[in-house]
């Protein structure tokens, strides 16, 4: 039912994907995920991945709505996960957890990127080249929207947890040819998760 990969991106990323949920879940209109999510276990262009700029580092300000939910059931998700205690990490953990046991994960650590020639002022906003890369730490279908969410062990005072999934959601839109308005970005811990419509217009 979970295929999986270990990509060596600088360290060893391991993409799974729930291929019975997935099937379900990218029944309606979201076609173009399944296929993206099959086809980057064979066809990912590690070399991207081994220079240029990470989602994860990236340091900027943007005008975003986020709102905080306490309770969340993705925080649910995570406390429980963490009890599990079953691999080594707390992501792991985390991730496993969703993937396993959520009806709505369908996929984990999913490699994404995006090209110099996919964004306007692109070497201005990155100070390279060299394409964007990032891994996607859960992918949710809910209500036929893709949720990207990313675990932050202490997310209320993650400061750039936000631009972090919000380039996540830019990537995965150009990647597949999903139409943003159709994606939710969220980061979580076991108590609290934050959450936000995606947009490629509010850099400052």
């Amino acid at each position: 039912m979970i295929i999986h990969k270990s990509f060596k991106h600088g360290w060893f990323y391991h993409y799974r994907i729930h291929i019975p949920k997935t099937d379900v879940l990218c029944n309606n209109g979201l076609s173009e995920l399944r296929s993206y999510l099959l086809d980057v276990r064979e066809n990912c262009p590690d070399d991207y991945f081994q220079k240029g700029p990470r989602s994860s580092g990236l340091r900027m300000q943007m005008d975003l709505d986020i709102k905080k939910i306490k309770g969340h059931e993705v925080s649910e998700l995570a406390r429980i996960g963490l009890e599990s205690n079953r691999f080594k990490t707390a992501h792991s953990n985390v991730q496993m957890f969703m993937l396993q046991n959520d009806n709505k994960t369908i996929s984990i650590e999913v490699p994404i990127w995006l090209m110099d020639n996919e964004m306007p002022r692109f070497h201005e906003i990155f100070n390279s080249n060299d394409p964007l890369t990032g891994h996607i730490d859960a992918l949710r279908i809910e209500d036929d929207k893709v949720w990207i969410w990313d675990y932050k062990p202490n997310a209320e005072k993650e400061r750039f947890a936000s631009i972090q999934t919000n380039f996540y959601a830019l990537m995965l839109s150009k990647r597949t040819g999903i139409d943003l308005k159709n994606f939710r970005c969220g980061y979580f811990d076991d108590k609290n998760a934050f959450v936000f419509n995606p947009t490629k217009s509010s850099l400052k």
